[in-house]
């Protein structure tokens, strides 16, 4: 028995090393215990990846959790999945296509009319570097979903937010915000190449500049608003990336990579801890890289910047740009959210 010590702990050495520096690096669990017995959150994109696990994360700490998702079946097979799992029978699906501007006021009416409150909002969904496209409204793909279609959203649920204060937005953004650049003059590459990368990365720098514009906006009503890079995830936002395609990465990459990406689990905690954590009471206009405020790109911080694409985008979507965000709503026909 004794010559198997020295190769069983020699293992458990190395896995034992393996956990810790893979929590190290990727930047653990949320270290808040709280509980959020009575708040609603609202989670786009909450039917697979970090969303999911967010939803499910904060289901068990006693939320009241909307998921606004694409596809309904695999919606209500998550809400399903996460009401057994928490025992939390207020989980519900809810359709939202943030391609589809009539989705999102169709969506957002139903939320103001049927919900107290909403306390929480998490801006997870998002597309990278997908092939070109435009959404139902001619918006470039990745434009109209991760900026465009958030944006719209959250401005028609920011009465709700007032009127539930104290309460939280949180906007996924990315590192890749670092390369993005704003292209005033040709946001929809209407114009220019299509660059599916340069294109991903200006919509994530979009969800940071709309972050800071968004808190100045609040400034005093109790609603706080934050970005936050959740790390690298294993999740099905990368499938057009080309990652792990070729043998060479494969096999050769693999257990590198092992190491750095997240589970959606872990890649959900930067989310709930924004949500969640006492500390960040009060904490708004700020960039999260995991759960450690950091300064962003240079580009994310030009305060003219922000103010000109909150109106730009106030076009767009169909707001007024000189409208109070308390007031903007949208006419929708309402359904009863939570079925």
């Amino acid at each position: 028995m004794s010559r198997y010590i020295l190769p069983i702990s020699v293992f458990g050495t190395v896995a034992g090393s393996a956990v810790l520096i893979k929590n190290r690096v990727t930047g653990g669990r949320c270290p808040s215990k709280a509980r959020i017995k009575g708040k609603t959150v609202v989670i786009t994109g909450a039917d697979t990846g970090i969303g999911k696990e967010t939803a499910r994360e904060l289901a068990s700490r006693g939320g009241r959790i909307i998921m606004g998702c694409r596809d309904m079946e695999k919606c209500e097979e998550a809400a399903s999945e996460i009401r057994g799992k928490t025992l939390n029978p207020h989980v519900y699906a809810c359709q939202l296509d943030l391609a589809s501007m009539k989705s999102i006021r169709e969506f957002a009416e139903r939320i103001n009319q049927e919900e107290k409150s909403v306390d929480i909002l998490i801006n997870n969904a998002g597309v990278m570097r997908c092939p070109a496209g435009k959404t139902e409204d001619g918006f470039d793909m990745q434009l109209g979903v991760n900026h465009l279609g958030h944006f719209l959203l959250t401005n028609l649920l920011l009465k709700k937010l007032k009127d539930s204060a104290p309460s939280r937005v949180i906007n996924l953004s990315s590192l890749a915000h670092i390369v993005g650049k704003i292209d005033f003059d040709d946001l929809n590459w209407e114009r220019k190449k299509f660059d599916t990368k340069q294109a991903y990365c200006q919509s994530k720098l979009a969800n940071i500049l709309f972050t800071r514009e968004l808190a100045k906006r609040l400034e005093g009503t109790g609603v706080t608003v934050n970005a936050v890079h959740p790390g690298v995830v294993a999740t099905d936002l990368g499938r057009h990336t080309g990652l792990h395609q070729s043998q060479f990465s494969t096999t050769v990459l693999s257990p590198f990579f092992s190491m750095l990406v997240k589970s959606p689990e872990l890649g959900a905690q930067p989310s709930v801890f924004l949500a969640v954590a006492e500390e960040m009471a009060g904490v708004t206009g700020r960039y999260y890289d995991v759960m450690t405020e950091k300064e962003p790109a240079p580009q994310a911080l030009d305060d003219a910047a922000a103010r000109r694409l909150w109106e730009i985008s106030s076009r767009l979507v169909g707001l007024q740009a000189d409208t109070p965000p308390q007031a903007t709503t949208g006419p929708t026909e309402p359904e009863p959210a939570g079925n």
